[in-house]
């Protein structure tokens, strides 16, 4: 089939779940998105048999066209990751369209979220164990719209807070996986490339037309601290914009989260407990505190223990006096089930005893745990 690509080598990890299905040159389903690999046995085959079938959008050549299907985070993720190289590629090369890219893409990404917002969150816990740049930056986008909302900004604030977290790493972008791999210390060229990134960022996006002022500022502060500690200019308290601390703190969340070279990741439940702390002077504390009312106890994609010993995977927040709501995938014996059976944890059999949170996930097909059609 030709609109099957084959699966490039370094496309897939061993213990990450794969981020689309993975076909057969006949266009057969071969592994649902989802499924984790166990071995380097079925990682050559996957590279020798598969193939993933990209969603084409035809668009006029003048015309950034927007989608207006229902989205389904899971089933569309790819495809969000692929527009958002193909955006940040076009700032850099100053294409024309780059502009309206940006847009689409900050509207794209905010419809999902509105959507599908327990799915969209699932996406930054499910991805989190090893993410590109290019994933990093789609949770901070996710984060920053919830958070935003959480913490009161209206809609045209949080639209652009969207755009300015799609771009801020921009200039980090050819460096960030070679960094995020070594285990060695940050050399003093590497460590100017970290600090310079916000103002290159802003360099290239005004090389390329984008010149809306609340974004660059957003881009420019994202890294000054409320005690005067950050950079560039080392801006203290109500001088730097609620919106850069929001991007900041959803970046730190995801480092915080993720797997590096360096160092282990931080289990969801210790990330959460120390973004508790953070409204201590190096933050406005209304803005840790819409986060965690974003997360919950238990965010969605967090695997959780019942009380009746099995397993499941968040799929809900709590909604008033019920939830989280969590869909069981091991019985209480360890064994798997063919199914999934959805919980409500506010009920006592199934009230949660506490994270799950293994190195490596357990194979889910993530369409089907959250209802959307495959």
């Amino acid at each position: 089939m030709d609109s099957l690509i084959r699966i490039a080598p370094g496309a897939l990890t061993i213990g990450r779940p794969l981020p689309w299905d993975v076909f057969d040159a006949d266009g057969n389903v071969l592994l649902r998105q989802g499924y984790v690999i166990q071995t380097n046995t079925q990682l050559e085959q996957l590279f020798e048999r598969g193939r993933f079938k990209p969603r084409k959008i035809e668009r006029k050549k003048e015309k950034i066209q927007e989608d207006q299907r229902q989205r389904n985070p899971f089933a569309d993720y790819a495809d969000l990751l692929a527009t958002l190289e193909a955006t940040l590629n076009a700032i850099t090369s100053e294409d024309p369209s780059a502009q309206k890219r940006l847009l689409g893409l900050a509207r794209m990404l905010e419809r999902t979220c509105q959507e599908a917002p327990e799915a969209s969150l699932a996406l930054v816990h499910l991805y989190s164990i090893g993410p590109t740049i290019y994933e990093q930056i789609l949770f901070y986008g996710i984060l920053c719209h919830f958070t935003a909302r959480a913490f009161g900004l209206d809609e045209k604030r949080t639209s652009v807070l969207t755009a300015a977290a799609l771009t801020a790493n921009l200039a980090l972008v050819p460096v960030a996986d070679q960094l995020n791999a070594s285990t060695r210390v940050l050399t003093d060229d590497q460590r100017a490339v970290i600090r310079k990134h916000p103002h290159r960022s802003i360099q290239a996006l005004t090389s390329a037309g984008i010149t809306n002022k609340l974004l660059l500022k957003i881009i420019a502060q994202h890294h000054e601290q409320a005690d005067g500690s950050g950079y560039p200019e080392g801006l203290s308290g109500t001088d730097i914009l609620p919106e850069a601390e929001i991007l900041a703190l959803s970046e730190r969340y995801v480092a915080m989260i993720t797997k590096r070279a360096y160092r282990n990741r931080m289990t969801i439940t210790a990330a959460r407990k120390l973004i508790a702390t953070l409204g201590d002077g190096k933050v406005r504390p209304a803005i840790p505190r819409s986060l965690l009312q974003v997360l919950g106890e238990y965010p969605p994609g967090m695997l959780v223990r019942l009380d009746n010993n099995e397993v499941g995977v968040v799929t809900g927040r709590a909604v008033r006096a019920r939830g989280p709501f969590v869909k069981a995938i091991f019985g209480p014996r360890g064994n798997r089930y063919s199914g999934t059976f959805e919980r409500d944890t506010s009920v006592p059999e199934y009230n949660i005893q506490g994270a799950e949170e293994p190195e490596e996930m357990p194979s889910m097909d993530f369409s089907l745990l959250w209802g959307f059609s495959n």
